[in-house]
């Protein structure tokens, strides 16, 4: 059996997530170069620590398949724009713009991040 989903309609029946910062981890439970997941403010969010200081934070929905994966993708970059390769079809997202560059119809959310007292912040 094959299911169409229509994107934007399930996008609008999901509940809102709570606004504002949240505090997700310490920083130290994050791997260099490794992706997580964690549920903040009832959204799946993908974790990216990119340098010590420095963590990066999108949906954990794959654009293309709407499957939550995206915190197992493959960390890399183009030039010196980090960016994550989706582990289902291997489209490749800018880190910080949610860009697509293999396909420019898709893009990932994107979130900010702060370091709090070595505790990550992530807003919604």
């Amino acid at each position: 059996m094959t299911v169409i989903l229509d994107r934007e309609k399930q996008q609008q029946l999901s509940a809102p997530a709570e606004s504002g910062w949240h505090r997700v981890c310490a920083i130290d439970e994050l791997e260099p170069a490794w992706g997580e997941a964690a549920l903040v403010g009832g959204k799946q969010v993908a974790l990216f620590r990119t340098t010590p200081d420095e963590v990066l934070a999108v949906s954990q929905q794959d654009p293309a398949t709407l499957s939550n994966v995206m915190a197992r993708g493959i960390v890399g970059s183009r030039g010196s724009r980090p960016t994550i390769a989706s582990p289902l079809h291997k489209e490749v997202y800018d880190l910080e713009t949610g860009e697509c560059f293999t396909n420019p119809e898709l893009r990932l959310a994107t979130y900010s991040t702060r370091l709090v007292d070595g505790y990550l912040e992530v807003a919604l």
